[in-house]
Order: structure tokens, then sequence, then C-alpha cells
């Protein structure tokens, strides 16, 4: 196996930390090798807030995944979240440089460089310029320029920022836990190269990720990513709901949410009783399933309906012909897309993990959606040059100078 194949990713996330190990085979394809998995309790709301605890389960993760594949690994593409990101649209226009022989890299490259440059706050930096299409001399709808004759050239991008202290965070929890990033990928879009076919981000879909502190949206639409939004809620208000509904320790709340929930009351047999222990040591006690189904649903109808809302603020509401795909812990409970299609009126299903080998039976659940996508999203970059000038973070950006410094420590 050689080393260069080797490929890496690392989601972050408020409840579970997760590090998948593949092998980019020749033609493309990821073959699963390692697979490990640790508790998160350094991570609030998807950002760090104690880096000795996130870099203590990055290190068990990272070392049960290569303990299974039989590797190590150095640098790890690694996910970002968190109500710190900010998306917004941008234009760029420039003059080709020589519209006798076409379009050229060069010209692509510059025109993205016009596009990004917007003022942002100080405080926060670009993480992906992703182009959503080419203008050349008044024809839009192009998708790859290069070659094509024209004398003016426009780029129409979605710009992606973040907080740098949010980013140096990150970048200090992987340092201390003795491995590098590769580079930081917006989780909701790694996610989208798990779960989405090109047919639907083609059509125009939607890509809901309930993790445990936050719900991450991503609308899709000819292609290309449209726009993005944060719902400050998740999996862990739902455990929360739970547990002081039924009275009953966190972490025996979230194994009946898991095994016993459901989201869609109706759904639910009330004859049906289930076991709860009780806080304080008292004895357990027997209660119908639609109680918790009744504690469940509605806090997932308020993340649902929050996510309706943030989809609504968008121009894309009514372009989503493809639905909503809904990935993450928090997709994983029995109604969830009959409540979403209640809700949304349109259609749903669970997104899961598609397009890998190897040990791919042991990644087929929704929570690790973000973590394979972070592997599908290195090899597009291997693979695709004008990919790599899409997702291009220009030298002179903040994480480029964090991740340099922190490196420099390795």
């Amino acid at each position: 196996m050689a080393k260069e194949r080797i490929i890496a990713g690392l989601d972050l996330g408020t409840t579970k930390i997760c590090a998948i190990i593949g092998e980019a085979t020749v033609n493309g394809e990821v073959r699963i090798v390692g697979v490990g998995t640790a508790a998160s309790y350094g991570i609030r709301t998807g950002m760090v807030v104690n880096i000795d605890q996130t870099a203590a389960a990055i290190r068990k993760a990272v070392e049960d995944a290569e303990r299974m594949a039989g590797v190590k690994v150095g640098s790890l593409y690694t996910g970002i979240a968190g109500g710190h990101i900010r998306g917004l649209d941008s234009r760029g226009v420039v003059a080709v440089s020589h519209p006798d022989k076409g379009i050229t890299d060069a010209d692509v490259r510059r025109v993205l460089d016009a596009a990004k440059a917007v003022t942002m706050p100080k405080d926060t930096e670009l993480i992906h310029l992703l182009p959503q299409g080419f203008i050349v001399d008044d024809q839009p709808g192009i998708k790859e320029p290069i070659g094509i004759s024209g004398v003016r050239l426009e780029a129409e991008v979605y710009i992606i920022t973040g907080a740098v202290t949010a980013a140096q965070n990150v970048y200090k929890s992987v340092n201390q836990a003795g491995r590098r990033i590769k580079e930081l990928v917006l989780q909701p879009l790694a996610s989208s190269y798990a779960v989405c076919s090109p047919d639907e981000t083609e059509l125009g879909v939607a890509v809901v990720d309930i993790g445990g502190g936050t719900t991450d949206i991503a609308l899709f639409f000819e292609g290309a990513l449209r726009y993005i939004a944060v719902v400050g809620l998740g999996g862990r208000n739902v455990t929360n709901d739970v547990a002081i509904g039924l009275s009953t320790p966190l972490d025996q709340a979230e194994q009946i949410k898991k095994e016993h929930g459901c989201s869609f009351l109706s759904m639910v047999d009330d004859k049906e009783k289930i076991q709860v222990p009780m806080v304080g040591g008292r004895p357990p006690k027997e209660v119908p399933k639609g109680l918790l189904s009744s504690i469940i649903q509605p806090r997932m109808e308020e993340i649902f309906n929050f996510t309706l809302r943030e989809i609504r603020r968008s121009d894309y509401a009514e372009l989503l012909p493809a639905g909503i795909i809904l990935t993450g812990g928090g997709a994983m409970l029995e109604g969830s897309t009959q409540q979403v299609e209640q809700v949304f009126g349109m259609p749903a299903k669970i997104g899961m993990p598609q397009g890998v080998t190897g040990l791919a039976d042991a990644i087929q659940s929704p929570i690790y959606s973000t973590a394979v996508g972070l592997l599908h999203y290195s090899v597009s970059r291997t693979d695709d040059k004008i990919q790599r000038d899409r997702y291009q973070l220009g030298p002179s950006g903040t994480f480029s100078k964090v991740k340099q410094w922190f490196n420099n420590f390795l």
C-alpha cells in the first residue's frame, strides 16, 4: 500500500470525534481501511471549548483508525463547523489575457482572485471560494471556461468564511494530538460529497446535517453550493429534553433515545412500554413509548422549523426538486423523514455514505457522512485540477498562516 495514496478525514463533532483512513485507488475510488471514534467532551455547538479534552479524543480516534488500517497518518482533512460560519455571494471580472488563444487556467485564477476581494471583518477569513458559474462575453451558464474564446471573463462565486480564533483552536487541538491538518473543510460541504449524487446537486437539493450541537444546512443547485446556514440546535438538545422529561440520567437518556425514540408520534404504538432508569439510584419505572415520542417530536419539529426558516431566507427554497437529504446522528431517529416531509412539504431521505469500498459496512450510518465525505473531497482535490482551483485558498489567507505557524512545531 503506497504511502502517498493514504488519505484520512477527521470529523470533530459535539458528541463524537471520528477518524477514517482510506486508500485512493488509481481510478479515483476510495477504499476504507480504518475507522476510529471517540466520545467528544471538548466541543460545544461545533466549536472547540477545551483543547486538552479535544486533543485526547482526536488522539484516540486516530490511533484506533491507524491500528485497524495498519498504517500511520501524519495529516488529515479536518472538518470545521459552528455558528461562526458565514456565506456570501460575490462576483469577479477580468479581461482575458489572450482572447485569440482562449481562456487559460491563469485567467480563471485571476477572476477567482478578483471575486474573493471582498471586505470581511478582521476576525474572519476565507475558508472556501466556490464557483457557481462563469460568464464569457455576457454568455452565462458556463461551468468550464478553459479553452473558450472571449475577451471578458466573469465568475459568480460563493464565499465561505469562518472565525480565525475558531480555526486556531482546531489547529491547536489536532497539533496537540500529534497530527497535522492537511486542509480545513466545511463539514456540510464534506457531507455532500458522501451523500449526494450528481443528479441531486444538479436538480437542486438541501443537505441537512443534524449533529449533536448544531444542524448544518447546505443548498445545492445546478451542481454548485449556493447557500449555507447553521441552526444552533441538535441531537444533544433532544437528549436533554428526554433526560428532563423522564427524570433519567443523560447517558441513559441518550441510550433510550437511540433505542426507542421516534420523532413522529403517529407512528408509535402507545400500548408499548419501555423501562426507564431513574436519577439518584431510584428504581426504574415503566412508561409508554408514546410519552417518549411526545417529548422528542416537539424538539425535532423546532429544529426542522428553524431549518425551513433558514432555507426560505435563501433564493433557492423553490428550487429543490430533489428534496431534503437528512444526515448526521440526528437523522437516525425513527420517523425523522416522515416529519421532515410534513414540515417541508417535499420528499426526504436519509443520506448514507456512498461510493466507497473496503470496510464499507462499518461506515453505513449517517454519523460517518462527514468523515467519509472528507475522503471524497481529498480525492476530488487530487484528480480534478479545476476542482483544486475552485476550492483554493489564497496563500495570503489567515488560515494558511495559522496552518503554517502550527505545522512548524511538528
